[in-house]
């Protein structure tokens, strides 16, 4: 699969990246091999094959549930820089469309 340099643009845009058309080239290049790669995949014979939950194996990883003291509220907002009611404020960054 092809993946052109407008889209790598756009998906750019969406994560408020700046690319150079360098950059650009080169991403459009990387993401199409790994869409062609993902594309043989799909080739693959896999009925009857148990998809694995991970593939690393692991044992317990869960830790037990215990009550702890926590940050306090005044102490967790104490190097804020906007604050409001208890509550960390931060920039809107929606996009009018």
């Amino acid at each position: 699969m092809e993946i052109s340099k407008e889209q790598v643009e756009h998906v750019a845009r969406l994560a408020r990246l700046e690319v150079s058309e360098d950059e650009k080239a080169m991403f459009a290049r990387q993401l199409s091999g790994i869409l062609t790669y993902m594309d043989q995949l799909k080739e693959l014979e896999t009925k009857g094959v148990e998809p694995p939950a991970t593939v690393l194996p692991t044992d317990n990883v869960f830790r037990d549930d215990d009550v702890r003291p926590s940050l306090l509220q005044e102490k967790a907002l104490s190097n804020a820089p906007d604050q409001a009611d208890g509550f960390f404020r931060v920039p809107k960054i929606l996009e009018d469309r």
